[in-house]
């Protein structure tokens, strides 16, 4: 498979996805779009995957590379009609280009947190084989609150109801992070936007207490990555 990886801040990349791809011998391009990259053709690419970051998709004034951006999320998706993983970012773009709505969170979540599927969600192909309730990590201060028309929601908390959807039958965003790697937390404290998100909610001094948490949690979260991963590439197999 060709991939064509959207990234919004380099250290938020795919994580142990990447050692996932490797490993199936997948063709990777990365474009750094925080960065002044911008996105190639389409046509050659089998799967899109867009990453976090601490932008918010209304920022088009700040980050004019949104404007194609969302563009490029909605040919692929909708016209095209071909493979998509969001996560966080990538969740809340694939929303908003296919006329969805994203809003800043009543409730802003960092930290290990549980999730749990809906009744769509214990059926799909994908979200059927994780655990449920599931713990995974989260660090968003925006959210979901209205998924494009023709959507399902797959999984949902009592504080953010759209955790994630599918659109389509190849098309999936999920506000939590699922790419975690070991070096996931130190990295990401060093962008400011989420250093300051996690002061605000676990106080000035919870970094090594988080990074000690999220450690503590990385098998499951590793295994639990492996499953959704081989669930994704089967139905990646079928578009």
């Amino acid at each position: 498979m060709n991939l064509l990886i959207l990234q919004h801040a380099r250290v938020e990349h795919p994580g142990i996805f990447r050692d996932f791809f490797q490993e199936d011998g997948f063709r990777t391009h990365t474009v750094e779009l925080d960065e002044g990259e911008t996105i190639p053709n389409l046509e050659p690419f089998d799967l899109m995957v867009v990453m976090g970051g601490p932008q918010d998709v209304w920022q088009e004034d700040e980050h004019p590379w949104f404007v194609p951006e969302k563009e490029a999320i909605r040919t692929w998706v909708a016209d095209m009609q071909r493979p998509y993983l969001g996560i966080c970012l990538g969740h809340q773009l694939l929303a908003d280009a296919l006329g969805g709505r994203v809003t800043p969170a009543n409730i802003p979540e960092v930290g290990v947190l549980t999730v749990s599927k809906t009744k769509a969600g214990e059926s799909d192909p994908v979200t059927r084989t994780l655990p449920d309730p599931l713990n995974v990590l989260q660090w968003h201060g925006a959210e979901v609150v209205e998924a494009p028309a023709g959507s399902t929601v797959l999984v949902s908390s009592g504080v953010c109801p759209i955790q994630a959807f599918r659109y389509g039958k190849h098309a999936y965003g999920m506000q939590f992070h699922v790419e975690v790697t070991e070096e996931t937390v130190r990295n990401w404290a060093e962008i400011p936007e989420y250093a300051s998100a996690l002061a605000d909610a676990l106080g000035p001094e919870a970094l090594p207490v988080f990074d000690k948490q999220v450690n503590a949690e990385l098998p499951r979260f590793k295994q639990n990555a492996r499953t959704l991963y081989d669930s994704l590439k089967a139905v990646w197999a079928k578009a």
